[in-house]
């Protein structure tokens, strides 16, 4: 029995990494031009939190990459900083 159960364990263990970046959740941004590079450098000194992407160099769109189980830290903080940057949510 106990061999049953750990094929079971492996299975779902590799359907959770198969399913990890489908189960990311992003956000695309506008961002005052001159204030990127600090809004990247805030984003990025919270561990594991969010990633941060050009998504459209010529519109200074950005696209933040993050896990569902951080979606409500990610909201927060972008309700934090929002007015400092002049960000607006494009989609």
């Amino acid at each position: 029995m106990a061999l049953r159960s750990n094929h079971r364990d492996v299975r779902a263990a590799r359907a959770r990494q198969s399913a990890g970046p489908a189960a990311m959740r992003s956000v695309i941004l506008w961002v005052e031009p001159a204030k990127i590079m600090l809004f990247k450098a805030i984003i990025e000194s919270y561990d594991n939190l969010a990633t941060l992407r050009t998504e459209d160099p010529v519109r200074h769109h950005l696209r933040l990459h993050y896990g569902p189980e951080s979606e409500t830290e990610v909201m927060e903080l972008l309700a934090a900083i929002g007015d400092r940057f002049s960000m607006r949510r494009i989609g």
